[in-house]
């Protein structure tokens, strides 16, 4: 199983990012897959999680309304539209798969039985 994170990088306030999470090794469309951020001397936080069958969604308080996770089953990717950048959204980004809990309980510190590495987003004037 393998998860590759891209497309972080360095922007203003305001701007916005489109991570990627290309995957591979494993039934990509059959489990809930998400986003994870990691800030320097915080706890990671699930960011949004999507299921797999019905696509609900799951998205932090402190993202909803500017961030949109989405999947492409056929291309075995996941993403999320980062809009509307704040700097408290500085962090490293992670992708990760569950092949058990869903979607909804990403927010919990036991989802992700596979990471991806991360890739760094910075956001600041």
């Amino acid at each position: 199983v393998q998860l590759q994170a891209s497309g972080g990088g360095a922007v203003q306030p305001g701007e916005s990012l489109r991570l990627s999470c290309t995957t591979s090794g494993f039934n990509f469309r059959h489990f809930a897959i998400g986003w994870f951020r990691q800030a320097p001397g915080k706890e990671r936080e699930g960011v949004s999680c999507i299921s797999s069958r019905d696509r609900s969604t799951y998205y932090a308080d402190s993202v909803k309304g500017r961030f949109t996770i989405s999947r492409d089953n056929d291309k075995n990717t996941l993403y999320l539209q980062m809009n509307s950048l704040k700097p408290e959204d500085t962090a490293v980004y992670y992708c990760a798969t569950d092949f058990e809990m869903p979607a909804s309980s990403c927010k919990f510190s036991s989802w992700g039985d596979y990471w991806g590495q991360g890739t760094q987003v910075t956001v600041s004037s």
